[in-house]
C-alpha cells in the first residue's frame, strides 16, 4: 500500500541514503560530499519548519521524498518555491515522483503559494552522470523552461549547465 506523510527527524537515514546516491553518482545534484544522517536531519527541521517535506511509503518502505524550500527567501517571494524530488534509484519510472509532487502542489496551494520552481541540472551532452530525464519529468508535470545558466557547475570533470523550470498552481490576486 502507498502512503504519503510528512517527514519525520527518524527518516533523515533513509533520506540521507537515497541523496548518497545521486550525490556520488550522478550530477543530478550538485553537490559533491553526501551529508551525513545528522546533517540531513539539521535540514529537515529547518525545511520543514515552513515548508512541507513529505516521503512516500510503498508497504511501509520509504520510496523517496519531495520538499518545497524558499526560493531566493526575500518576502517579497513569499508565494514563490523551489520544488525538490528524490527517488530511490531502484524505484524510478513507476509514477513515485508524480504523486509526490501531486500532493506537494496540494499542500503548497492550499499555503498560498503560486509559483513553483524547479532547478535542474542540464547536461551539455548527455553523459553517464547526467541526462534530461528531470527535465522531461517536470515538463510532463506542467512545468516550462523559464533559464538556463550555461557551465555553471561543474562535477565529476565536466562542466554542466542549469536550467529552471516553472509552474503556476494558483491565482495572481
Amino acid at each position: 500500500m502507498i502512503t504519503i506523510r510528512d517527514v519525520t527527524p527518524d527518516d533523515a537515514g533513509t533520506l540521507a541514503d537515497i541523496y548518497a546516491y545521486y550525490v556520488e553518482n550522478t550530477a543530478i545534484t550538485f553537490e559533491c560530499s553526501a551529508p551525513s544522517e545528522e546533517e540531513f536531519r539539521d535540514r529537515i527541521r529547518d525545511i520543514s519548519a515552513k515548508y512541507p517535506y513529505i516521503v512516500l511509503e510503498d508497504d511501509g518502505m520509504i520510496m523517496g521524498y519531495s520538499y518545497a524550500h524558499a526560493f531566493v527567501g526575500r518576502e517579497a517571494y513569499s508565494h514563490s518555491c523551489e520544488m525538490t524530488v528524490y527517488l530511490s534509484p531502484a524505484v524510478r519510472h513507476k509514477g513515485y515522483g508524480r504523486m509526490l509532487y501531486e500532493a506537494m502542489e496540494s499542500r503548497l496551494k492550499n499555503m498560498g503559494i503560486i509559483n513553483l520552481y524547479a532547478c535542474i541540472g542540464d547536461p551539455i551532452t548527455e553523459d553517464e552522470y547526467l541526462t534530461r530525464n528531470s527535465e522531461m519529468f517536470h515538463e510532463h508535470m506542467g512545468y516550462h523552461r523559464c533559464g538556463l545558466f550555461t557551465r555553471c557547475g561543474y562535477k565529476f570533470g565536466r562542466w554542466y549547465n542549469i536550467i529552471w523550470m516553472e509552474k503556476i498552481i494558483g491565482k495572481y490576486d
